[in-house]
């Protein structure tokens, strides 16, 4: 099923962790079209802007997110979230251009290294409900991960 003209839904909703683990990760219609909505005002802006965007995490079923370890409260188990990355863009300069073009709920650099355009991903949630523009970055410190407001 196409989302947009870049997008599908089995690209917003495939798992290799599901396909190793044989779990089903299949979006029900509202969990559809929470992710119709964040291609619209998400993705598929950053793709008219910046060319080939490669979703690495999109919806997460409950028991998929918990497999990986995933908070019970992530906006990847309703379809509201998605980490991704522009092939050839900077991930901090991905954000910062998110930040100040799109609206969203939230947004988090995550893992990203200075100097290392390739480190880390961008994750980015819309809830049509809830458009905070909450800007985060996300680090790791002794083993677990920081989150500090704004992109640093």
């Amino acid at each position: 099923m196409k989302l947009s003209a870049n997008f599908s839904l089995g690209e917003l909703t495939k798992s290799e962790t599901a396909i190793r683990k044989g779990i089903d990760n299949s979006a029900d219609e509202i969990v559809t079209a929470h992710l119709q909505a964040l291609v619209d005002n998400v993705l598929q802006p950053v793709r008219d802007k910046f060319g080939s965007v490669r979703v690495t995490s999109g919806y997460r079923s409950p028991l998929l997110n918990s497999s990986i370890g995933g908070s019970k409260t992530s906006h990847h188990c309703y379809g509201f979230a998605a980490d991704f990355e522009v092939v050839g863009k900077d991930n901090r300069e991905l954000a910062i251009w998110i930040r100040d073009n799109l609206e969203f709920t939230q947004l988090i650099l995550e893992f990203y290294t200075a100097g290392d355009p390739n480190s880390g991903w961008v994750h980015c949630s819309y809830d049509a409900q809830d458009l905070r523009k909450q800007v985060l970055t996300a680090t790791k410190v002794d083993g677990k991960t920081k989150y500090v407001t704004g992109i640093v």
